[in-house]
């Protein structure tokens, strides 16, 4: 057990401490490609895709650690991979960008985390459970995408990693975009980890590292998984109100770890305050934390479970859900932010018309 809270903690510190840093938000990732036409954090998802999938080959071939099969539930990761999508737009953040931001101090996304929490909990273990073996039934056992084609993992990852490089070249070759700052007060590693922006590939790196680096912590542990979100959200909310200390495995204290290393992060950049958003941001907070709790888990995972690491492993589950999250990232920012600018543009040329 002790195993258990050391390893999560530390895995989730260091998580939670990189993205609150590096501002690594995979929302703001797929949004942007609809909103402002703009890659280059998606550049970046890929890249944290692409270094964790090397890096968990190698540790298989090495039988450091043991992949294990994830089967295809097609239909969960079509509708769920939308919902998913639409909800952590109205959250303002995914799964792990809320908990990070809860780090921060963000209210907003303290009210979207209690309902992501409770929804998934419901999906996974209460009155909802039969949805979600509903959308489980429909599932075909051989999930790897490399297995269906009878190819080796390898060609995929060169091909992932070889596209991943060339858009990030793409980018690197850019004239950089120099952002004023204030003078540093710290120097060194100080100044480095709190005051420096990071650059979102480097940023990127870390993450797929991270990443990596959960997959053997984890199975040490007993649990045949890299990072996950959603189950140990729901896990929590179940030990918390059921006392059954069974739930508490490896993925929770990962998910609280989270939440430190962001507070640490974000105190230590003077950037950690409370801030209370509008009545109206809360309820579509809420709503949206509902949303990626359903969504998540008859998809078979959130940004992470599927966007990050299913993904990586090469499995159909991830690279099905993930389309069909930015569609639902897609429309629900039509509709909450493209759609209203229009309609206040809109009505100004409507007033200056009869004035």
């Amino acid at each position: 057990m002790v195993q258990t809270i050391l390893s999560g903690l530390i895995c989730g510190i260091l998580l939670g401490f990189v993205l609150q840093r590096g501002r690594f938000c995979i929302t703001g990732a797929f949004r942007d490609l609809y909103l402002t036409r703009e890659n280059r954090m998606f550049v970046a998802f890929l890249l944290a895709i692409s270094v964790q999938s090397v890096g968990i080959f190698l540790l298989s071939a090495a039988g450091v650690i043991q992949l294990t099969n994830v089967p295809f539930a097609w239909l969960g990761a079509i509708v769920g991979g939308f919902v998913f999508g639409v909800g952590m737009v109205c959250a303002g953040g995914c799964a792990t960008g809320t908990w990070y931001r809860a780090g921060e101090g963000l209210i907003g996304s303290w009210v979207a985390l209690f309902a992501y929490m409770a929804s998934s909990a419901m999906m996974k273990h209460g009155s909802l459970q039969p949805l979600n073996q509903f959308f489980g039934q429909y599932k075909v056992e051989q999930g790897a995408i490399y297995e269906t084609f009878g190819l080796s993992p390898w060609l995929l990852i060169l091909l992932l990693a070889g596209v991943t490089g060339y858009l990030v070249w793409r980018h690197l070759k850019q004239p950089a975009v120099r952002i004023p700052s204030l003078p540093p007060r710290r120097k060194g590693l100080a100044h480095l980890l709190f005051e420096k922006r990071w650059h979102p590939f480097v940023t990127a790196v870390l993450v797929g590292l991270i990443a990596t680096l959960a997959w053997p912590l984890s199975e040490a542990t007993g649990r045949m998984f890299g990072l996950g979100i959603t189950t140990p959200s729901a896990n929590l909310l179940g030990y918390l109100v059921t006392g059954e200390t069974k739930m508490l495995d490896w993925g929770v204290f990962l998910v609280l770890g989270i939440l430190v290393g962001s507070f640490i992060a974000a105190k230590g950049s003077r950037e950690f305050r409370w801030r209370v958003p509008s009545a109206s941001t809360m309820v579509t907070s809420f709503i949206g934390g509902l949303l990626m709790g359903f969504g998540a888990s008859i998809a078979g995972g959130c940004t992470i479970g599927n966007g990050l690491v299913n993904t990586a492993l090469l499995a159909w589950q991830g690279w099905v859900a993930m389309p069909f999250m930015l569609a639902g990232s897609w429309v629900a920012t039509y509709f909450l932010m493209v759609r209203p600018r229009q309609r206040s543009r809109q009505a100004a040329v409507e007033a200056v018309q009869g004035a």
